[in-house]
């Protein structure tokens, strides 16, 4: 026997598996449900109740997701998630148990509801807005932008770098650093008076960290979650030996040395960055056939007596 599936379930399974299995009374109206129908189904387990006009269909089990298509189906059309919820729907943040962060241009209407933070944004306009995932979000610039003073400024930071890396448009003038280590190695070089180096720059095949071109010097800095284990060694001395061929002498530093003994690193550092007068490290050019480094030719000017070896002295004409 064929089990029959009710017109109405149909269009309720359509329009929730397109919502995260979210749906709104509007559209459980449009697709053939009266109020008493609805009540009826709550009771029976099939709908549950999330926001005001706003069901999960089936079950309530938890997901930010649904949560967050949830909460903007329950503040009306020109509703967007934004803020720290638009941030980790970008993947730039990790979600937060917390109220969910909705804008909305809307100057009256809905209002705050358990669960969602309601933000009224008149300044919010249709290019500030986009979608993710089937969710109505706020643009990576405009979410960057909201999360200012909405969240710790190293955590702003940390949304602003993990956009860059991702490749999102921001608009905005930053370090173009890829991760919290690179940053503090940044940080490391203005506390101690070293030359700001290019971040993040390709060498032929490669993107290295840091890269000081004219003295020939290439840093990578290194955090065990992402160099350990055996294909990671290998790569990086790979990288090393390819780095070497481009003519750079590579200098690898660690999370922890970084960290906790930035002093000792600068020092390493300072002597090729820094010596004065040192030249680029790049391949020393031959002389010329007969003539000395520094443009003299051979026999040109003898040298002192005094300066020279006796055993070494050219014997004099004549004797």
């Amino acid at each position: 026997m064929v089990h029959q599936v009710d017109p109405p379930d149909l269009e309720i399974a359509h329009v929730a598996g397109r919502q995260h299995g979210v749906i709104t009374a509007a559209q459980l109206a449009a697709a053939g449900l009266g109020k008493s129908a609805i009540t009826k189904r709550a009771r029976k387990g099939r709908l549950h109740r999330l926001h005001r006009g706003v069901y999960a269909v089936g079950h309530r089990g938890p997901s930010h997701t649904r949560a967050w298509m949830a909460a903007v189906l329950a503040c009306g059309p020109s509703a967007v998630l934004s803020h720290r919820a638009a941030a980790s729907l970008w993947k730039l943040l990790e979600p937060a148990e917390e109220a969910v962060d909705v804008s909305t241009s809307a100057r009256s209407g809905r209002a705050d509801q358990t669960g969602i933070r309601l933000h009224r944004c008149r300044s919010l306009s249709k290019r500030e807005k986009t979608e993710r995932l089937g969710i109505p979000v706020t643009t990576p610039a405009r979410t960057i932008a909201d999360l200012r003073g909405a969240v710790p400024e190293w955590q702003w930071r940390r949304a602003v770098r993990q956009a860059e890396f991702l490749g999102l448009r921001l608009g905005l003038e930053t370090d173009r650093s890829r991760s919290d280590l690179e940053s503090d190695f940044l940080e490391l070089c203005r506390a101690h008076g070293l030359p700001r180096p290019e971040v993040n720059v390709r060498v032929g095949r490669l993107t290295v960290d840091f890269l000081w071109r004219e003295r020939r010097v290439a840093v990578e800095t290194d955090s065990y979650a992402y160099h350990r284990g055996q294909i990671a060694f290998q790569d990086d001395r790979a990288r090393d030996l390819e780095l070497r061929r481009h003519g750079f002498e590579v200098r690898r530093f660690s999370e922890l040395q970084v960290n906790t003994q930035p002093g000792e690193v600068a020092a390493d550092l300072r002597p090729v960055l820094l010596t004065a007068g040192s030249p680029p490290r790049s391949r020393a050019r031959e002389p010329a056939p007969g003539r000395r480094p520094g443009g003299r030719a051979a026999g040109s000017e003898s040298p002192r007596p005094d300066a020279v070896p006796a055993a070494a002295r050219p014997a004099r004409r004549g004797s």
